[in-house]
């Protein structure tokens, strides 16, 4: 079904050939940090993101300068992208010359400078001044200093079927692919945000980490995942529990498909997903996002042949980031992107019967839930 075990071939750079001169590729990681002398709970997220590698130059190359838009020139660069939600929500975005990246392709691994991307750990620092912020609004990002040291623990992954397997990677077949290395991660150590120390710790961090790579970014932009899952049924924590949704509508062969979406429901130990490729398990779909006075709302109905699986979530805005990025074509249409990692809802797992019936089998209430939701400016 999919969670057998961690494919980490899925998980290495993937910017080669026609997606090194129009291409994107990152590693993204959130969890939860507790303030050690407040003892807040604050939810952070780390993300290296890699773009065109074969039209490097000595500098970044930013897409949104206005002579690189005349010029016709595409970014390229290595951009650290760290942040957190909640109060004072902001995202931070430190970029290197492909010159000053070191790749290593297996076991992955991603280092400019002091900062480090492997499969198990994370470290490096993001420092923007607000002068940075004023004179150069290509960098996309508000004004701050974090710096990280994290150890990575992956339990559950998600690998999302055929559609990011070695053949259709070698065919770029899809506009934008996606892989779930850990649905559910532990972390350990530390995020200094501003001064102030958050310690992170397996069980309190409920933590996440996937990638995208691809041509070009989906529309609309879809993404809900939690492990901190309470049943209300039978009134007590799920500690091996997870679930992911993601999708939009995907581009393949150049072809948009009708909107869809993919999710996984990892149940005490059991596993359950929902994904329209694979079509022998007649997987329907049926989801409602969108943004309130101050809220954004999701609805997910999805169903199989023997299980319905329905999601609702919901996140303030006022926790939330317009997150920021640049397509590889140089192109900046994804300009209401709502981010956030402190979305709260419910979940409820049925079992279908005979006759058009089912039977619930839990009805959990969700915390800390990562959450994104957008639509791409017309052309």
């Amino acid at each position: 079904m999919g969670f057998s075990k961690i494919d980490e071939s899925r998980n290495e750079f993937m910017l080669h050939g026609p997606l090194s001169r129009q291409g994107y590729d990152w590693w993204w990681h959130s969890l939860t940090g507790i303030n050690k002398k407040t003892g807040e709970e604050k939810p952070f997220f780390i993300e290296f993101f890699t773009c065109n590698p074969a039209l490097a130059e000595d500098e970044p190359v930013f897409g949104q300068l206005p002579e690189n838009k005349a010029k016709g020139k595409k970014p390229s660069y290595l951009m650290v992208n760290v942040g957190c939600w909640g109060e004072n929500a902001r995202q931070l975005h430190r970029f290197f010359a492909w010159k000053d990246v070191t790749i290593r392709q297996t076991p992955m691994s991603v280092m400019a400078d002091n900062c480090l991307l492997t499969n198990n750990v994370i470290k490096g620092s993001v420092h923007v001044s607000p002068a940075d912020v004023k004179a150069h609004p290509e960098w996309m990002c508000q004004a701050g200093e974090m710096i990280f040291d994290l150890k990575a623990e992956k339990i559950v992954p998600f690998n999302v079927g055929y559609g990011a397997s070695k053949l259709f990677r070698s065919l770029n077949a899809f506009e934008m692919f996606w892989h779930a290395s850990g649905i559910k991660t532990k972390y350990e150590g530390k995020i200094i945000l501003d001064g102030e120390e958050y310690e992170v710790t397996p069980d309190t961090c409920y933590g996440y980490a996937d990638k995208n790579w691809g041509k070009d970014f989906t529309t609309p932009w879809v993404w809900i995942s939690s492990n901190n899952l309470y049943s209300r049924k039978y009134d007590k924590k799920l500690e091996n529990s997870v679930f992911d949704i993601g999708g939009g509508r995907p581009g393949v062969f150049g072809i948009h498909l009708p909107r869809q979406l993919l999710s996984a429901f990892w149940y005490e130990g059991k596993e359950y997903e929902f994904n329209f490729s694979k079509f022998w398990t007649f997987t329907r779909t049926q989801f409602d996002c969108g943004e309130e006075n101050s809220i954004i709302r999701w609805f997910v109905r999805q169903q199989n042949w023997t299980h319905i699986m329905e999601t609702e979530l919901e996140c303030d805005k006022k926790d939330m980031l317009l997150i920021q990025y640049e397509a590889p074509t140089g192109e900046k249409r994804h300009n209401n992107l709502w981010n956030g990692g402190n979305g709260h809802g419910t979940v409820r797992l049925y079992r279908k019967k005979l006759f058009g019936k089912s039977e619930l089998m839990d009805d959990i209430a969700v915390k800390n839930a990562g959450c994104e939701y957008g639509e791409m400016d017309p052309k």
